[in-house]
């Protein structure tokens, strides 16, 4: 019984500690929060006006990465139906050639095709990469503008 009846006081004078209400904030103290406050909102806005702006660049990026790609798997697909009609109308006696020379024109596409895709895809990484960056860059602008604000706050809440 005296340990439970020691836990309630304790507990009580633990909440009337607690309970007390913190002392009236000088205005200096209130401007600088104030300041703060709009600073950090400052902050974020352009915090997600840089992401937006980058998410756009990279979005655009892998969009015309694609789009080279999908161009060049179409160019291939043209130079391989030209090497196989003359493969179709080679006579009898010279078909054999004509189908070597295709496969080799067929083996030409791809890589010129693989090219443009790996040119076009590094591109789009690079693109991907920058926008990664920006956003980087500007979260840790955020963060700094909300230190700084809680600094002053807490310089300011010390001289009064």
């Amino acid at each position: 019984m005296n340990k439970l009846l020691a836990t309630l006081i304790g507990t009580l004078f633990a909440t009337a500690v607690m309970a007390q209400t913190p002392a009236p904030q000088t205005p200096a103290v209130v401007k600088a929060e104030a300041s703060a406050n709009k600073a950090n909102a400052k902050a974020v806005a352009s915090e997600m006006k840089v992401d937006a702006k980058a998410d756009e660049k990279a979005n655009k990026a892998v969009a015309k990465a694609d789009e080279k790609a999908s161009d060049a798997v179409h160019d291939a697909k043209k130079t391989k139906a030209k090497a196989h009609a003359k493969v179709v109308l080679a006579d009898p006696e010279d078909k054999m050639t004509e189908a070597a020379k295709a496969e080799h024109t067929n083996a030409k596409a791809n890589e010129k095709a693989n090219k443009k895709i790996v040119k076009a895809d590094a591109k789009a990484i690079k693109a991907t990469v920058d926008a990664t960056a920006d956003k980087v860059e500007a979260a840790n602008k955020t963060e700094a503008t909300k230190a700084k604000g809680a600094a002053e706050v807490k310089e300011a809440a010390a001289k009064h």
